[in-house]
């Protein structure tokens, strides 16, 4: 099972937008997913079709000890997996939420107990059996909760936008991480950063994504992703790009589905 968290700690980049993606991918793929929204915006949530339920997220878990495994008591299925069904048959499709809620805001704090950080970690173990993957939509700062995430996960995709601003935002992101290993006992096995939002034809765009290819390497996660309406409008759907009609959409999705590939390589 692999654990991925999805963070920012700049907002407005995109990141539970990279989330729906990456779930749109993996349903396409037949890949058995959890997406564990951590953000009390819970944008993942709504984007997935999953309407907020007070018996039925990710706060109650977090905010008592909780058992290996209990993240099972709150997770409900995303309308996606029906479509999917209806309209090509598939059976066996797993695609699961642990929705967000404000509830999780008791952990939007700078400051952290050890005790924290294992909450979800604890709360995943045990699912093997159950997902291939879980994806984890992270708060766009550096609070108890994206800890909290980076805890459980094995690796982190920071995302960022061709912008200056986004860029010095996702060089925070990757020192934060670093710091996180240096500072805790928990060791993220892999960091990568995915660009969102990218214009096509546009020189500053290219400019800052060359920039970034210049600071991270080979930790720039290819392709780009392209800012298309078609993807907003699918979002405002709850549907999955992969499903949506249109060249546009067909384009999002492969690259999606690219990138999801990568993800799922083990890592070196």
């Amino acid at each position: 099972m692999q654990i991925v968290s999805i963070s920012s700690l700049k907002g407005g980049v995109g990141k539970s937008s990279v989330t729906l993606g990456l779930a749109s991918a993996a349903l396409q793929r037949g890949v058995k997913t959890l997406v564990v929204d951590l953000d009390p915006h819970a944008d993942a949530t709504t984007g997935l079709g999953v309407t907020a339920d007070p018996e039925h997220h990710v706060g109650k878990i977090l905010g008592r000890r909780g058992k290996p495994g209990s993240l099972s008591t709150v997770t409900v299925g995303s309308p996606w997996v029906e479509n999917e069904r209806t309209e090509h048959g598939r059976m066996g499709l797993r695609l699961d939420v642990a929705p967000g809620s404000s509830a999780s805001s008791m952990f939007d704090r700078a400051q952290y107990k050890r005790s924290d950080l294992v909450k979800l970690d604890r709360a995943v173990d045990g699912l093997e059996s159950d997902y291939d993957l879980v994806i984890i939509d992270c708060p766009p700062n550096l609070n108890t909760l994206t800890r909290i995430a980076w805890a459980a996960s094995e690796k982190v995709l920071s995302v960022a936008e061709p912008s200056l601003f986004s860029v010095a935002g996702t060089q925070r992101t990757m020192t934060a991480i670093a710091q996180f290993e240096r500072d805790t006992a928990w060791a993220v096995n892999s960091a990568g950063v995915i660009v969102n939002k990218v214009h096509p034809g546009s020189r500053e765009h290219q400019h800052r994504v060359e920039e970034l290819e210049e600071l991270f390497g080979d930790l720039r996660v290819a392709p780009v992703l392209p800012d298309y309406r078609v993807w907003q409008r699918a979002q405002g759907a709850a549907w999955p790009i992969h499903r949506w009609p249109g060249v546009d959409a067909a384009e999002i999705a492969q690259r999606y589905t690219q990138i999801l590939d990568g993800l799922l390589q083990p890592s070196s």
